[in-house]
């Protein structure tokens, strides 16, 4: 709104007669003028009228900057309309009518992927000691980008965090931020032990140039709005953070002088972690919510060619099995309230002491350190077998095979026993829901189907042998009698 206002003004202050500052000699053919001179501009790479950059430069006016001038003009000049300005002022109606639509967007291309000679480049740590060079005022410039990369997360997340951003809960790494861009903040990821040192030692400095910059140490009042990366500038209180565009001027200088061959930008590292965790066997709703997205077609976008911590989660919630004492007793921790922080990091936690198992893991720990099962894989009459979040649909299906089985009961003595053998497993199942549900993803488990149908079209599950037939292959050892 502010540069469409711009650039109209400084328009109408060389062109329309009293410089623009009589309203009532404004009329459409002033509207239209300005209209061609945008279009004009955007078409011979002109620069603008009216705005100028950080360095003094005027920015080139586009075709997208256009599309934004056109649409915010008109909605400000029919504000003028709605709020009776006009009537007052004597503006004639043709000028504040007369700008076209601007269009809903212009399709652009994806970026792609940095490729794997890039992508090392951008990590080197040579090239990265030219970053930090670059870094004046050591702003943390190289911190934010080393954590761009290793987290996905978007520039602005990372520019923005705040100085208590990191913390250990039961021994993991995790950093807690804000997705601005789809309304999801405080959101905790696990991140790297590097990533966590490198934030950790950026925030010792930040508190450092807090005392030598305000004479005082924060009070923990102050502390949880304290920006990780403070800008110089306006900053009267520690708050606000260095700005994207500083950020960005830099990253671009430095690409610059690497010569990489191409005009790359800080975001693509978030398409390159999309990429890699579908690589990786992840699908498109575990990249969708790990990267804080709205739609699995914005992840598509981002995928080129899902390891989320969703798929952690689900994993790692632990409810006991039928053949437990007390079947769907949360496992994964006590069963009074929890803070959200610590319910992530003990669930991602507990993948450490299993083993996977047919619907469930198994977490006998002989068995864990590779042993053989005493009980011959009876796995839903031993309680050292737990269900977890991720197998909720498999459960919930063999409830509707139970039930089926018991609707067709040739008596009801028969439908009573079998409802009584199933029994402590319908308790399992409800305890495995409420336990995703009192950590908000009982939708994301119901959604999370890790048998699906498509799996089944993968050539490892179509390739198939009969048990008799492999019983009777001979070992080539044997055949020719050599050991």
């Amino acid at each position: 709104m502010r540069r469409a206002a711009v650039e109209l003004g400084v328009f109408l202050e060389t062109d329309a007669p009293d410089a623009g500052h009589d309203p009532t000699v404004l009329r459409r053919e002033h509207a239209d003028r300005f209209v061609a001179d945008q279009r004009h501009r955007a078409r011979h790479g002109l620069p603008s009228l009216g705005m100028l950059l950080v360095d003094g430069r005027s920015p080139t006016v586009t075709d997208l900057s256009c599309q934004f001038v056109f649409n915010q003009s008109r909605k400000l000049l029919y504000s003028a309309i709605t709020a009776g300005h006009a009537e007052r002022l004597g503006i004639d109606t043709g000028f504040l009518t007369a700008i076209p639509f601007g269009g809903t967007g212009i399709k652009q291309r994806s970026r792609n992927p940095f490729s794997d000679d890039v992508a090392r480049a951008l990590m080197d740590e040579t090239n990265l000691r030219r970053l930090e060079e670059l870094d004046l005022n050591d702003r943390g410039l190289r911190d934010i980008w080393e954590t761009i990369v290793a987290t996905g997360r978007r520039c602005s997340e990372v520019v923005g965090l705040r100085l208590d951003c990191i913390g250990r809960y039961r021994g993991l790494a995790m950093l807690w931020h804000d997705q601005t861009k789809v309304g999801i903040y405080n959101e905790g990821i696990r991140i790297p032990e590097s990533v966590y040192q490198r934030l950790n030692a950026r925030r010792t400095k930040t508190l450092q140039i807090f005392e030598k910059r305000y004479g005082h140490t924060p009070a923990a009042a102050e502390r949880p709005g304290l920006a990780l990366f403070p800008s110089r500038i306006r900053n009267p209180n520690g708050r606000q953070p260095i700005s994207y565009g500083h950020f960005n001027e830099r990253f671009r200088t430095w690409i610059s002088d690497l010569d990489l061959g191409g005009a790359y930008v800080a975001h693509q590292a978030r398409h390159t972690l999309a990429t890699n965790l579908l690589r990786a066997g992840a699908t498109l709703t575990h990249i969708r919510r790990y990267l804080g997205q709205l739609s699995e077609r914005m992840a598509e976008h981002y995928v080129k060619i899902t390891n989320s911590d969703l798929e952690d989660v689900l994993n790692t919630i632990w409810v006991a099995g039928p053949g437990a004492l007390n079947p769907g007793e949360l496992l994964s921790g006590d069963t009074t309230p929890m803070e959200r922080e610590t319910a992530l990091a003990l669930a991602l936690d507990l993948s450490r002491r299993s083993t996977p198992a047919d619907g469930g893991f198994c977490t006998y720990q002989p068995v864990v350190n590779g042993g053989a099962c005493p009980w011959k894989l009876d796995c839903e009459n031993c309680d050292n077998f737990v269900l977890s979040g991720a197998d909720l649909l498999y459960w919930r299906r063999k409830a509707e095979q139970w039930r089926s089985i018991a609707e067709n009961a040739p008596d009801d003595a028969t439908a009573d026993y079998l409802h009584t053998v199933f029994e402590p497993t319908a308790k399992a199942i409800k305890g495995l829901e409420q336990a995703l549900a009192a950590l908000g993803i009982l939708d994301e488990a119901l959604a999370l189907d890790l048998r699906r149908p498509q799996d089944y079209f993968h050539r490892t599950w179509s390739t198939a042998f009969r048990a008799r037939d492999l019983a009777a292959l001979q070992d080539p050892a044997d055949a020719t009698g050599q050991p």
